[in-house]
């Protein structure tokens, strides 16, 4: 998981713009165990697991996992939007695109969790003949740039800028 999870990190970094890569990187440290422990505590209840996937996506996992992974996230998202420095008016959208922003969050980094399949799809040992290292599709890689990339949209969404930025911290 290091060399995934600092790949990810480096690449999200470099992708998006700061409160965007931020956001996206504390979505991988919050929905990603959470969702883990939720669906591991929910496995027993069969009607939400996705056991053989649905055409590979989020094999082994379960919906209640990506509810716990998504809610998780929402307390810590609301926080850090609500006391960024947004200027003398607040939040454009006011409270409202402040706890949607917070939950579509959520919801993006878990969803990037869930659809990263268990056990983790690997590159084959050889293509064309030429031997590939082994590599695998790994959840510490694919949701930094997800949710960085989805908070991007979801700026986009509430009409929030994206150079916003975030409080240095966040107990006040």
């Amino acid at each position: 998981g290091s060399f995934y999870y600092f790949f990810g990190v480096t690449a999200n970094a470099y992708l998006f713009p700061k409160t965007a890569a931020t956001m996206g990187i504390c979505q991988l440290a919050l929905a990603d165990p959470s969702a883990s422990y939720f669906g591991r505590r929910t496995r027993h209840i069969y009607w939400s697991r996705i056991e053989n996937g649905l055409g590979g996506f989020g094999r082994n996992k379960g919906l209640l996992g990506f509810l716990g992974g998504a809610l998780f996230c929402f307390p810590f998202n609301f926080r850090v939007f609500k006391i960024a420095k947004w200027g003398a008016n607040g939040a454009p959208g006011g409270n409202m695109a402040v706890i949607s922003a917070s939950l579509l969050l959520g919801m993006a980094g878990a969803f990037a969790d869930l659809a990263v399949p268990t056990p983790a799809l690997t590159m084959p040992s050889k293509v064309m003949g030429i031997p590939v290292p082994p590599f695998h599709v790994d959840d510490n890689f694919v949701v930094p740039i997800f949710a960085g990339w989805a908070c991007t949209k979801i700026f986009e969404i509430v009409g929030w800028d994206d150079g916003l930025e975030l409080a240095k911290h966040i107990i006040l």
